[in-house]
C-alpha cells in the first residue's frame, strides 16, 4: 500500500472551489491511489520523478512520484511509494500547470511543493 500526501493549499484550494460534497469526493479518490498507485495518467518524467494526473469532471489533479519504484517493483513492493498530490487545474490551464510541476522539479526537486 502506498502512502498519499496531499499537500495542504491544495486541499483548501479544492474546499474552495467544490461543494462539501464534492471535495469529499475528490478527496477519496485521491486515497484510492494507495490501494492503486499506478492510477492515473502518465505526463512526463523529470529527473526520476513522474508527474502524473487524475480527472474529476473538469478537472486534473497532478502527483508526483519516484518513477523508477512505481515502474519496477510489484504491487506488494510498493509499501514505501509515495505520491504527492501537488496542483489542480482546469482544461484551459493545464500546460501551464504541466510546466509549473516541471520546472519546480527541475529547479529544486520535490522538496520545492509545500
Amino acid at each position: 500500500m502506498a502512502k498519499v500526501e496531499i499537500l495542504k493549499s491544495l486541499i483548501l484550494e479544492i474546499k474552495k472551489k467544490f461543494s462539501r460534497q464534492e471535495a469529499n469526493e475528490i478527496l477519496d479518490v485521491m486515497h484510492e491511489l494507495e490501494d492503486n498507485p499506478r492510477k492515473g495518467k502518465l505526463l512526463t518524467s523529470v529527473g526520476g520523478f513522474v508527474i502524473k494526473e487524475i480527472k474529476y469532471k473538469g478537472f486534473r489533479f497532478y502527483f508526483i512520484t519516484d518513477g523508477h519504484k512505481l515502474k519496477f517493483l510489484g504491487a506488494k513492493d510498493l509499501t514505501d511509494l509515495l505520491l504527492r498530490f501537488v496542483r489542480m487545474s482546469d482544461k484551459k490551464r493545464q500546460q501551464e500547470t504541466i510546466d509549473e510541476i516541471r520546472n519546480v522539479l527541475q529547479k529544486i526537486g520535490p522538496g520545492g511543493f509545500s
